[in-house]
């Protein structure tokens, strides 16, 4: 009896102790989770505070004379284009002006202006000595002052653009010439070295085609290895030996696959450096390994019943897993699929390595063509000096992170639908 009130007076005593840990303990955890969620929300809005500035641009609409003297039919599509905009840009000056004043003032205008001109006229040559209407992107010093990221107040050494040029640029918006309309520009263009005309169209199919390709090959090669492994191999030595090193290669570097790429793909295979195919190879080598390991994992949530009865009703072997386990753990595999393709979305080393960082100005046709992806595209734009560039960076991060939730998003709800309960 004495050994019995010993003990619980022990316990007695300790309770305290105890609750106090477990009150620490749980304080631990929510304080995790609360700095978890404060670090996602401190990067979601400082993405959202410099990239919404690039979901708008400045845009300057004005009367365009086609002079006949400066543009001939018989020589398009060359012609003095970009005179032909400095001359209708003037008329809304109010002044003289010397040689390089107009030189300095015309270059509100974005260096795509005048091929956006040339694109019409040749298009339609009847348009040579009328006077059309043309709404063209401003540049992007311009750009940065309508959207207030240029001081004002800075002194003018200091500042990109000198006073005159800011009072003309008011007078300007004064007349009702300035606009800042959506940029469509942003997922409709292609790269460019002006920020006020970069686009993330080339980037997008690149990755398009990456994925595809990294699809048609990781899936079936990931699923196949998984169904083998875990069905059909002898459990000995060898196969234990394969399963340690697939579990391995889940955890190896990206930028040892791009190295091995590199050598491979393109030194030994000679495909094309900068190719969506090689980039898709890439990251197949890459991703098969997370879907082994999903699809095993699936597979292995099948309850053995089910094997047991397709079995005893005469079922071969082969049936019993295509007919019967493998359709019951699609779910489970169609899950650990797609997050492995959006963790393939999202690498950038084994990329850069393979030469998708190339600048780019045309979107690729097939998955031969020559091509960025959204994660190079991104390191492209954050290493560039230009102050557009910048807001431009933080928008296509958050394209890519839209991509990912939304993909992450298809899986769980793929799990949720599909998956059953034993």
């Amino acid at each position: 009896m004495k050994t019995e009130m010993d003990t619980i007076n022990l316990v007695k005593r300790s309770l305290p102790r105890r609750n106090r840990n477990q009150i620490i303990l749980k304080g631990l955890g929510v304080s995790a989770i609360v700095f978890a969620f404060l670090m996602l929300i401190i990067l979601i809005s400082s993405l959202v505070t410099s990239g919404y500035k690039a979901l708008t641009q400045t845009h300057i609409e004005f009367s365009v004379y086609i002079d006949p003297a400066k543009i001939k039919p018989e020589k398009l599509p060359r012609g003095n284009f970009k005179g032909v905009l400095q001359d209708s840009i003037f008329v809304h000056h109010e002044g003289e002006l010397s040689k390089s004043g107009q030189k300095q003032l015309a270059k509100i205008l974005s260096n795509g202006a005048q091929f956006e001109l040339r694109d019409r006229v040749v298009s339609d040559p009847g348009l040579i000595g009328q006077s059309i209407t043309l709404k063209v992107p401003t540049s992007d010093p311009y750009d940065q002052l309508n959207k207030n990221l240029i001081d004002r107040q800075t002194e003018e050494e200091f500042r990109r653009l000198k006073d005159n040029e800011i009072v003309w640029f008011d007078s300007l918006d004064q007349k009702g010439l300035i606009s800042k309309p959506i940029n469509w520009g942003l997922i409709l263009n292609t790269d460019s070295r002006f920020p006020e005309l970069a686009g993330l169209r080339g980037a997008l199919i690149g990755s398009f085609w990456a994925l595809l390709v990294c699809f048609l090959i990781s899936f079936p090669l990931g699923i196949g290895a998984a169904i083998y492994l875990e069905e059909f191999a002898t459990k000995n030595k060898f196969s234990n030996f394969i399963e340690v090193n697939i579990n391995n290669l889940a955890a190896v570097p990206s930028v040892v696959f791009g190295l091995l790429a590199l050598a491979v793909f393109i030194g030994w295979v000679g495909l094309p450096r900068s190719a969506p195919l090689v980039g898709g190879m890439t990251l197949a080598l890459m991703t098969m390994p997370t879907i082994i390991i999903a699809t095993r994992a699936a597979l292995k949530a099948v309850p053995p019943s089910i094997r047991e009865a397709a079995l005893g009703v005469g079922a071969s072997r082969q049936q019993v897993v295509f007919g019967h386990v493998l359709p019951l753990a699609m779910p489970g595999i169609l899950t650990g699929t797609i997050i492995g393709l959006a963790q393939a979305l999202g690498e950038t080393a084994p990329l850069l390595l393979i030469g998708m960082n190339a600048f780019i100005t045309s979107a690729p046709g097939t998955p031969l063509d020559t091509s960025t992806a959204l994660p190079t595209q991104i390191f492209i734009w954050a290493d560039s000096p230009e102050r557009g560039f910048v807001s431009r960076a933080s928008a296509a991060i958050l394209v890519l992170l839209t991509f990912l939730i939304t993909m992450n998003a298809l899986a769980i709800y793929l799990r949720n639908k599909f998956e059953r309960t034993w």
